[in-house]
């Protein structure tokens, strides 16, 4: 499934993200990611052990039927159907399949949190950012508080936005999903961080698409 965001999503979840600031001095921000890595090499090494196998196999029916091929034929042939199913893989989701789910995780939760640095969420002046994040293409979704909000905040909290948030995704709702989360972040740093006077609106408040 491809998830899109009309423009009413992103103004229902830019409201959200206002709304839920007015009542505190945190920030958050939100990032949906299509993908956290082309996995380039899942594809190459896949690639090449197929046509590999394939060339042996071509080669053991040839022997079987008394055939003979030649060397040069059999390595041009795995050469080019290498080449060729790396450009399929690359273009198709199939790859994910071949992907262990821990190098997923891994992948996504390293764009997570180079997507909380990118943003400067770690220079609130408080330490209070807060990053609600979604990589479609491995089904993960993550929030990452600043040092200032996590010791404050139980784990479990986050984990049961998260809950949402893939449920949410699931079931093809994921806007609804992120203006929840972002309603749940809210009332967790309203009541730790309350609105001060001087604390501004320090970043944009919107969802991120990449």
């Amino acid at each position: 499934m491809v998830l899109r965001f009309t423009e009413d999503d992103h103004a229902r979840i830019a409201a959200a993200i206002a709304a839920a600031e007015r009542e505190t001095s945190g920030e958050i921000y939100a990032v949906f990611a299509r993908a956290s890595d082309d996995y380039r090499f899942v594809a190459a090494t896949l690639a090449l052990a197929l046509s590999l196998l394939l060339g042996w196999l071509a080669a053991a029916l040839a022997w079987l039927a008394g055939l003979a091929l030649p060397t040069l034929a059999i390595e041009t042939a795995q050469l080019a159907g290498a080449l060729l199913l790396f450009f399929l893989l690359r273009s198709s989701r199939l790859v994910m399949l071949f992907v262990p789910p821990a190098l997923a995780r891994m992948r996504a939760a390293r764009m997570a949190r180079a997507q909380f640095l990118a943003h400067n969420l770690h220079r609130t002046p408080d330490r209070t950012g807060v990053l609600v994040f979604v990589s479609e293409q491995e089904r993960y979704a993550e929030v990452i508080a600043d040092e200032g909000i996590a010791a404050h905040v139980e784990q479990g909290e986050w984990d049961g936005i998260v809950a949402g948030l893939t449920e949410a995704a699931r079931g093809d709702r994921l806007a609804d999903g992120f203006e929840a989360a972002v309603g749940r972040c809210g009332a967790l740093l309203a009541t730790r961080f309350p609105p001060r006077a001087g604390s501004g609106n320090v970043l944009p408040d919107r969802l991120v698409e990449i």
